[in-house]
């Protein structure tokens, strides 16, 4: 199952850059990340059948297992791609929100959308890890 992220905004050469790299490295399933201007710019066609989390602050804030869990049964129900929508200053409107499978909240703060993508490529990381059985992860 294809982990795509879409974020609006470009992360360049940053120490936000480097965790994004350093944690999708480290996920087991493929990963693609497409950046897009603040503004404009084409979202990639969605195959049928792919889930779309959308990062904004009304949604869940899940914890990491139950994360994993939701990701684990899409992929075993065959899902080839699940897309992570990381929205520019703004954030989503309704419609966007609307058509999300599921709405994904890093807790109530607002998070600068480079650190939200250095911290969904870890959560990734960390879920690959969990359905793995991977002793790292550890709950309390």
């Amino acid at each position: 199952m294809l982990l795509h992220i879409v974020a609006r905004g470009r992360i360049g050469r940053s120490p936000e850059a480097e965790l994004v790299e350093r944690y999708l490295k480290r996920v087991t399933w493929p990963t693609r990340v497409t950046e897009l201007p603040d503004t404009g710019g084409r979202v990639p066609d969605k195959a049928p059948g792919t889930k779309t989390v959308v990062l904004d602050e009304t949604g869940d804030n899940l914890p990491s297992r139950v994360l994993a869990e939701r990701l684990g049964a899409w992929r075993d129900d065959g899902v080839r791609e699940v897309r992570f929508l990381i929205g520019a200053a703004d954030g989503f409107g309704d419609a966007e929100r609307a058509g999300a499978d599921l709405l994904l909240s890093f807790g109530r703060a607002t998070w600068p959308h480079m650190m939200a993508r250095a911290m969904l490529a870890e959560q990734l990381w960390r879920a690959a890890s969990i359905l793995a059985n991977h002793p790292y992860h550890r709950e309390g």
